[in-house]
């Protein structure tokens, strides 16, 4: 029997489990399947844990999770085309579930799928080779609770890692010297270590929206958002302010590029994004990117163009999220079940070469998704992957981005309708500014 190996137990990698359970489930043969999972439970970034920095056995921390995390975009986007929220839960919920309530659906779909057996839990792997004389990959995994070094042969790597969990930490004048906190999103737990103080973000990405309105939200004195190239645009409260790029920090004094300054800061914040970081990866097999809509040597964004047996899953950056990844797990799935015949390495050379052609074009949010969706069209139409209404999706995202232009600190009040049941969402019982409690328990009660 051939035997697929799959990285991470994150939501790209509870994908491929599901895609390879579901060929089962119709009949197909399969190969064995071994999924390697770092933490203690499956769920990637949306398996919180408290630990920052290394783990009880000196492992770096995968999660970037922190408390009273609200999804920043509607559930209706990202629903699971055969496995819906109202599935799972029984019950209609908001369009804006905080992280546990995520977690749980993601959990539900593959415990449904019974697939628990195949991940090795606290099981990272340390290295992935390829021996072109016998076609196999060799992986060196550690099992931490034994703390042994197991090595196994594989037809297949499915490298489903994520890329938000090693952080870009730049650094500026004056940090060694700094009079306050100095952190990385990636840190980042609480926002009610910052009740009452005055906060510098550094970024303008997701995380320093939500960080920032996190903190307001909890009690922050005030928030500064430091841009490199042009302010978030959005009409925040008076507490907050948008300036130029930081350029040095003296004592607790903040310096930024038009000449402005911040007294007293308690707390530098830096959201500056991740890095894509493979380190278990050997050279030839390793994938090398910047945060980009389209990942170059990636046939159709899913396939390595230098050796078709190895498939990375979710390395873009994301308007679409769960369904794409699931969209790319089946695609996946079935060229290594033989269902999909790849062209020669110099077509699909070309085919990403023309769609780097089409990212070069974006200019707009919108245009960003829509490239996206494309992507996603192209990986269905290969698939047994249930069909769900792309253009929908599409509209839902053209909604919410002008929810939040309208009011960003009040857009998760919103509801929408589900492309999946076609149901429209209830709105939350309690408005998220005043929604203190994330729990599963406190959002799924009635009022």
């Amino acid at each position: 029997m051939s035997r697929v190996a799959v990285i991470g137990a994150g939501p790209s990698g509870l994908a491929a489990l599901r895609a390879f359970q579901s060929a089962k489930a119709k009949g197909a043969k399969i190969p064995e399947i071994v999924c390697f999972e770092r933490q203690d439970d499956w769920g990637g970034l949306w398996n919180y844990s408290w630990r920052t920095g290394l783990d009880e056995y000196g492992e770096p921390v995968h999660s970037s999770m922190y408390r009273y995390l609200w999804s920043n975009g509607p559930k209706e986007a990202l629903e699971f085309a055969d496995y819906t929220f109202d599935e799972h839960f029984k019950t209609p919920i908001g369009s804006y579930p905080p992280r546990e309530v995520l977690w749980d659906y993601i959990k539900g779909r593959v415990e449904k799928a019974g697939v628990r057996s195949w991940v090795r839990f606290r099981t990272p792997v340390r290295d992935v080779s390829y021996d072109k004389k016998t076609g196999k990959f060799t992986v060196v995994a550690h099992d931490l609770k034994a703390d042994k070094s197991i090595t196994e042969k594989f037809d297949n790597v499915i490298v489903a890692t994520g890329h938000f969990s090693t952080p870009n930490v730049p650094q500026f004048e004056g940090f060694r010297t700094f009079g306050g906190r100095i952190m990385h999103a990636h840190d980042f737990r609480d926002a009610l270590e910052f009740k009452g103080k005055d906060i510098l973000i550094v970024g303008t990405s997701y995380s320093a929206e939500d960080i920032g309105s996190q903190c307001y939200k909890y009690g922050c004195k005030s928030v500064t958002i430091s841009h490199r190239t042009n302010p978030t645009g959005y009409d925040w409260p008076k507490a907050f302010s948008e300036v130029p790029i930081l350029t040095k920090v003296e004592g607790k004094k903040a310096f930024f590029k038009d000449g402005s300054t911040r007294e007293n800061v308690d707390a530098i914040i830096l959201c500056t994004g991740y890095q894509h970081h493979f380190p278990f990866m050997r050279d030839d097999l390793r994938l090398r990117t910047k945060n980009k809509m389209w990942v170059m040597n990636l046939y159709k964004g899913v396939v390595w163009e230098d050796n078709p047996k190895l498939f990375y899953l979710g390395m873009q950056d994301q308007y679409y999220t769960f369904n794409m990844f699931d969209a790319q797990a089946w695609f996946a799935r079935d060229v290594i079940l033989g269902r999909i015949k790849l062209p020669t390495k110099a077509t699909m050379r070309k085919h990403s070469k023309l769609w780097e052609s089409k990212e070069a074009k974006i200019v707009t949010p919108k245009d960003a998704w829509e490239f996206q969706a494309d992507n996603i069209r192209e990986l269905l139409a290969a698939t047994d992957y249930p069909s769900f209404d792309i253009d929908g999706v599409n509209q839902l995202l053209y909604e919410w981005k002008n929810h939040k232009k309208e009011d960003i600190m009040n857009f998760r009040d919103n509801a929408y309708r589900s492309v999946m049941t076609g149901k429209m969402s209830p709105k939350h019982h309690t408005k998220w500014m005043k929604a203190m409690d994330d729990s599963l328990e406190s959002y799924l009660r009635s009022k």
